[in-house]
């Protein structure tokens, strides 16, 4: 039986419905656009993917009740990582009414852009810790969006929370444009070392020089999650349509694969599949997708 190929990390947009305020500037301008799970589909089967998970792009509450209902009707996406307002004092409540609304079933994680607090420990406040609780007490995952300056904090609160598991998005964004490593690799180590984390080989190029970027100039900072983290807590996510500022979905698969070259077939397994549907627990939700609509 051929292994599922989970593509665990793409957005999706229409900009009819909501602005992307975070899209700005010339050099986005490619991505200005609208991005339909019907645009993704071909683009998937193509490179031999079975199941998705789409994940938030903007703190506004309305996206993530939409993303669940277009998450029911589509035969590809398996799971939706939602945004909250994790500080609100009804956070838990907030999280009861997205799990019983359409598509609900759906809902395997949170996130928030915390790469957007300017207080580089934001996940270690009060409230936010008090957030990241209801999240585990309901079930889910916490997906963390952080630069490598917030690392820190990430694995603080990590060490706080082991009842929580956390999903470090696009590897904690390294500095690949620069070449360095440390401190970066360092404090990935640190969040690697705790049982409750995972990691997303994801967003690498966007890191990169869009333009002038090589595998082999990636392969450092994948080697060092594969290292710490291990394939059984690595998960592949394209980042697309983002990811196609520098290189097309397929590129990127081919990508992630040429990186993960030197692993077992089961191994790899794992990463491109095993680990998402595992963490994300997917075959449940998809156990209670019953027919698309």
């Amino acid at each position: 039986m051929t292994a599922a190929v989970i593509d665990a990390h793409h957005h999706l947009w229409d900009l009819s419905v909501r602005d992307q305020d975070w899209i700005t500037g010339p050099k986005m301008a490619p991505i200005r656009r609208d991005f339909g799970a019907a645009d993704l589909a071909p683009l998937a089967r193509a490179a031999g993917v079975t199941g998705t998970v789409v994940v938030q792009t903007v703190t506004v509450a309305e996206e993530t009740p939409e993303l669940l209902a277009l998450a029911a009707g589509s035969e590809l996406i398996a799971g939706v990582v939602g945004w909250t307002d994790l500080t609100a004092p009804g956070v838990a409540d907030a999280l009861a009414a997205l799990r019983e609304g359409p598509g609900g079933h759906l809902l395997t994680g949170i996130r928030h852009q915390v790469q957007g607090e300017p207080d580089p420990r934001w996940l270690l406040r009060e409230d936010a810790l008090r957030g990241l609780a209801a999240v585990a007490a309901a079930g889910l995952v916490y997906d963390l969006l952080v630069l490598p300056h917030q690392l820190p904090a990430a694995v603080e609160a990590a060490a706080l929370l082991p009842e929580l598991t956390f999903v470090l998005d696009h590897l904690g964004k390294p500095p690949i444009a620069s070449g360095d490593l440390d401190p970066w690799a360092a404090d990935i180590a640190r969040l690697a070392a705790l049982p409750n984390t995972v990691c997303k080989l994801s967003g690498m190029v966007t890191e990169a020089d869009w333009h002038a970027w090589t595998p082999e100039g990636l392969r450092p900072y994948a080697d060092t999650v594969l290292t710490e983290f291990g394939p059984d807590r690595l998960m592949f996510g394209s980042d697309w349509p983002v990811c196609t500022l520098a290189a097309d979905y397929g590129r990127v698969m081919t990508l992630a694969r040429a990186l993960t070259a030197g692993l077992g077939a089961g191994e790899r397994d794992a990463v491109f599949g095993g680990t998402a549907a595992r963490v994300y627990r997917l075959a449940e939700a998809a156990g209670e997708r019953g027919p698309a609509a």
